[in-house]
């Protein structure tokens, strides 16, 4: 099951915690797309998701300064 998270608009560090907060209670497997804008999370999201065991599935460019990141649940 994919689940949707959007912080755009927020700043370091966050988008790492919001997303931290929203997998918790996700089953192992389930996939969490982040959306956000923060120039930063290109190196803090791949850290989070390499600390905590996630699998970073995809980054991709949205356009308008936003990327999308698919987190698979450890």
């Amino acid at each position: 099951m994919t689940y949707d998270l959007d912080a755009c608009g927020l700043l370091c560090p966050l988008p790492v915690l919001k997303a931290r907060k929203r997998l918790s209670p996700l089953a192992s497997g389930d996939v969490l797309a982040l959306l956000c804008d923060d120039p930063a999370a290109i190196i803090d999201v791949p850290h989070f998701c390499h600390e905590n065991g996630h699998r970073l599935i995809k980054t991709a460019d949205q356009g308008h300064g936003k990327t999308l990141y698919l987190i698979e649940k450890a």
